[in-house]
């Protein structure tokens, strides 16, 4: 059984690492397309979504999604902007505390899901400034993939 503690402070230290120095339009359109890649490399049925304050910068469904992830994935993107963490962290804390999401933030949960796969946008020196999401897998799955995606696209900026 994992550690809840040590998880969260995992989680915590992903956001940290996984930081821009700026954000512009080309760069949610290059990372989009990481993200098409890796899915269509291990043929991923998901969604994908990049959004800088408020604007919807990039969207792609892949083959085998449906409408439901992009629902999945609103849910998610308005977990990330309301708690400045992962969607994934967000669900985590609140059952390392002994209950559930739904429980603790008594928010509608047709509008919010504290579920694995959308990760802040996060500017250096400025802080969360928009969403990255997926929705089509497990949601371990969903977080592991944003996170992979975006740390290969941060180290190829280096």
């Amino acid at each position: 059984m994992k550690d809840p503690q040590a998880e969260l402070e995992a989680l915590v230290r992903e956001e940290q690492e996984l930081q821009f120095s700026r954000f512009t339009h080309e760069m949610a359109l290059a990372l989009g397309l990481s993200f098409v890649e890796a899915a269509k490399a291990a043929q991923l049925p998901i969604a994908i979504d990049i959004s800088r304050s408020g604007q919807q910068l990039f969207h792609c469904a892949m083959p085998g999604s449906s409408p439901d992830n992009d629902a999945w994935i609103q849910r998610k993107v308005r977990v990330v902007m309301r708690f400045h963490h992962s969607s994934y962290y967000v669900g985590q804390r609140c059952l390392a505390q002994g209950s559930t999401f739904e429980e603790k933030s008594r928010l509608d949960r047709d509008l919010y899901a504290a579920s694995g796969g959308g990760f802040p946008l996060i500017v250096s020196g400025v802080g969360v400034v928009g969403c990255i999401a997926v929705s089509g897998l497990p949601q371990a799955e969903d977080h592991a993939l944003v996170v992979r995606v975006l740390r290969r696209f941060l180290r190829s900026l280096e």
